[in-house]
């Protein structure tokens, strides 16, 4: 048997890669457990339609992959890897998203995330980032060119993107609110209090010198950063 024959053996021998999946969509969640269950080599075992839900998914079927939408509700997806990650055999992470702007991209990376993938791609962008993170890699859709997203990372300048000035947690609470969510239930999602939830608020409408949330919505229409568009 040739190294290639052998190679393909052994794949078809091992036990499948275990998925967890979570989108708040039901017909978006049927769709992906399809498309990854038809890939040699992987098994969809529990579908969660929330952040928290999620996070128990993990804790009971203690799964190689976690897929997970940016913009899952109950707890928001970056907290809920950053739990995820406090695990014992934490599990590789996907995070799927509408939209790709630099500095999303950064934060899921920064956030540990293995592989970022745009909804707007083919399914077989998702079957590609789950082959590439399963060999040690870390995947990007491709059509966000990451030699122009970390370019300028770290890189500082009078034309610096305000939204580069944001903390991760202010973007956090940035990226909720141009979404409609309400201070309560962004502390919710964040697993913070509401007046802290209130002090981040405070501090990145000083940074983008917006001062109130309809200026936030228009700034992220403008720039297409919001499903609200």
């Amino acid at each position: 048997m040739d190294l290639q024959n052998l190679s393909a053996a052994l794949r078809a021998s091992a036990p499948p890669r275990t998925i967890v999946l979570a989108d708040e969509m039901g017909m978006v969640r049927e769709g992906l457990a399809e498309l990854c269950s038809a890939k040699t080599g992987f098994r969809v075992v529990a579908l969660c339609a929330d952040g928290a839900s999620a996070v128990e998914a993990v804790r009971q079927h203690r799964p190689d992959i976690v897929v997970m939408d940016f913009n899952i509700p109950r707890l928001f997806s970056l907290e809920a890897i950053r739990k995820i990650q406090c695990l014992p055999e934490a599990p590789l992470t996907v995070i799927l998203s509408a939209r790709g702007d630099r500095k999303q991209v950064l934060e899921c990376l920064r956030a540990g995330v293995n592989a970022f993938v745009l909804k707007t791609g083919s399914g077989r962008s998702l079957l590609d980032a789950l082959e590439q993170i399963t060999t040690g890699g870390i995947y990007v859709s491709p059509e966000l060119h990451l030699d122009k997203i970390f370019a300028s990372a770290g890189r500082r300048s009078e034309n610096m993107d305000p939204l580069e000035s944001l903390s991760s947690r202010e973007y956090q609470v940035f990226s909720l609110l141009i979404d409609g969510i309400r201070a309560k239930e962004i502390a919710a999602r964040l697993d913070l209090s509401p007046k802290t939830v209130d002090t981040y608020r405070a501090s990145l409408m000083r940074k983008l010198d917006i001062h109130d949330v309809a200026g936030l919505v228009k700034f992220a229409i403008q720039r297409e950063l919001t499903t609200l568009c």
